[in-house]
């Protein structure tokens, strides 16, 4: 079977989690510190914070950028189900708003028409691995006093223009699943420039505390911490921690990689006209999550199954959030042309480092036969 994706992880990463084990500290401490420093200065931010995976990251930033009971957040809807879901988890209404049709990602001309007196953010997705027109959503935010939540999970090491993705937003959300092109297992990180934020995000994911443990264990003092806030469990262990360090060393080849398999993929696939390959806006540098086509009137579940019978897996393209049962029970009369027509008519192939040669003409082999 040639996976859909597949973790970039070996030896190094087993020492530096057994390591983490027989240190006898697992949970957030040190080796967690290490991975934040570690994001932080690759982004550029000022303060990278730990969570336990991006979902929470995104729940916390909404907290973080004052977004609570009664208020709106615009999103798109064209995204996994987790950028909604953390929007109401804040105690605010998702407002969803269509994509463009090349990118995927949030339209910037639709954003203004769906503000109101209570929006409170927006929240970006770079979706697949290829950032938003985050200057664009960010001069609409300043506008409007908004603040920006970007959804970053599959796009570590993405640019737009001269903005690297993790230093561009107010609070930017990445994932470490193992679809993602680094992985710790599990995980997630916020990175920002807001001193204050960045210190209430530490305090509010482990519970609430004034101290963290890690900062009681080595102060040398008998200092006993307070809960002035109502805090979370999203704590992020040291095995993580160990793992995700490790990672951050591999992310540039991982990416290289990543990119001159999709680079071939644009050019097997180059001049066909059942299928549309993925674009990337000059000067921006895609992650490639995986390998995104659009079918041209194609019956995917079929194509999708012959590619199966052959071996190969491949995936819905990303849903759409607003027709998902509980989101379409209380919002049923959403409707996003580019959102649905995304959802029905794209397709992701398998990618990932390692991936050889002889793997990709088996995809594309497999996915014109199904075309055919």
């Amino acid at each position: 079977m040639i996976p859909i994706t597949k973790p970039c992880v070996g030896e190094e990463e087993a020492r530096a989690a057994a390591e983490a084990v027989l240190s006898g500290w697992l949970s957030q401490g040190q080796r967690v510190q290490a991975f934040e420093h570690a994001v932080a200065g690759y982004v550029g931010a000022k303060h990278a914070v730990a969570t336990s995976n991006c979902t929470t990251a995104l729940h916390l930033a909404l907290l973080a950028a004052g977004v609570g009971a009664g208020d709106e957040v615009i999103c798109p809807s064209f995204s996994f189900i987790a950028t909604a879901n953390a929007v109401v988890h804040a105690g605010a209404t998702p407002v969803f708003v269509d994509i463009d049709r090349r990118t995927y990602n949030i339209d910037p001309g639709l954003i203004e028409a769906a503000i109101t007196p209570r929006t409170k953010a927006i929240i970006p997705v770079d979706q697949i691995g290829l950032a938003a027109d985050i200057p664009a959503v960010a001069a609409i935010a300043r506008k409007h006093g908004l603040r920006v939540v970007e959804d970053a999970a599959p796009s570590l090491g993405a640019t737009a223009g001269e903005g690297r993705v993790g230093a561009m937003s107010d609070f930017t959300c990445f994932s470490f699943h193992p679809r993602k092109s680094i992985t710790s297992g599990e995980g997630g990180m916020i990175t920002t420039n807001d001193d204050r934020a960045a210190e209430y995000l530490r305090c509010v994911r482990s519970h609430g505390a004034s101290s963290s443990d890690l900062a009681r264990h080595t102060s040398g003092t008998t200092d006993i911490e307070e809960y002035r806030e109502l805090g979370y469990n999203y704590r992020m262990t040291d095995i993580q921690g160990a793992v995700g360090t490790v990672q951050m060393g591999r992310l540039e080849g991982i990416l290289e990689a990543r990119g001159t398999l999709a680079r071939r993929y644009d050019a097997l696939f180059a001049g066909d006209p059942r299928l549309e390959t993925p674009f990337v806006p000059e000067g921006y540098r895609h992650t490639y999550q995986s390998y995104c086509v659009r079918l041209n009137g194609q019956d995917r579940a079929a194509i999708m199954a012959s590619l199966a019978a052959k071996g190969i897996a491949s995936r819905r393209g990303v849903m759409a959030i607003h027709l998902e049962p509980w989101y379409r029970e209380r919002w049923p009369d959403v409707s996003l042309p580019e959102t649905e027509a995304a959802t029905a008519n794209t397709l992701l192939l398998p990618l990932y480092a390692g991936m050889t040669e002889a793997e990709q003409d088996e995809v594309a082999d497999a996915l014109r036969a199904a075309l055919a």
